[in-house]
Order: C-alpha cells, then sequence, then structure tokens
C-alpha cells in the first residue's frame, strides 16, 4: 500500500511538473522544502497539546499533513535517484 501511495504521488508530481532534470543543488533545495514542511507538521503534532491557542487542529490531522509530506519526499527522491542514474 504503501508503494502504491508513493507511485501515486510521483504520477501526481510528472502530471504538475513533468519529467525533471535538475542540478543536485536544486534537488537538494527542492527536497530540503518538503523536509521543511514535515519538520513544520511534526512540530505541530508534538506541542498542540501544549499550546493548543496556537496549534488548534487535533493531533490526527497533524499526523495525516506530516505523513503527506513524508509521502511527497519518497516521491522526490525517486525521481532524484532517477534523475541521477541518467547523469
Amino acid at each position: 500500500m504503501i508503494d502504491e501511495e508513493i507511485n501515486l504521488e510521483r504520477i501526481r508530481q510528472i502530471e504538475k511538473f513533468g519529467i525533471q532534470s535538475r542540478s543536485l543543488i536544486e534537488w537538494c533545495v527542492i527536497l530540503g522544502e518538503e523536509v521543511g514542511e514535515a519538520n513544520r507538521h511534526a512540530l505541530e503534532y508534538h506541542f498542540s497539546e501544549e499550546y493548543p491557542n496556537i496549534y488548534n487542529q487535533s493531533k490526527e490531522c497533524y499526523m495525516k499533513n506530516f505523513r503527506v509530506e513524508i509521502i511527497q519526499i519518497a516521491a522526490i527522491c525517486i525521481q532524484i535517484i532517477q534523475d541521477v542514474d541518467k547523469k
């Protein structure tokens, strides 16, 4: 099931951006942006009970958002590997 989710995310990314060939630094920045989003959701999850006035969604919502980002990261990593293998 996880493999299928990652493959569906790859299809979504290809439909949105096409097959990409980037420099290594560009890939690092793209990946870093996605990791930053995952970090934000992890932070929200961690502090949601301690600071409910700031983080007012449920822990489940933050976990769901975190998981979505991790699937996106996995899909980007696959594209990076495919691109690097062509170089």
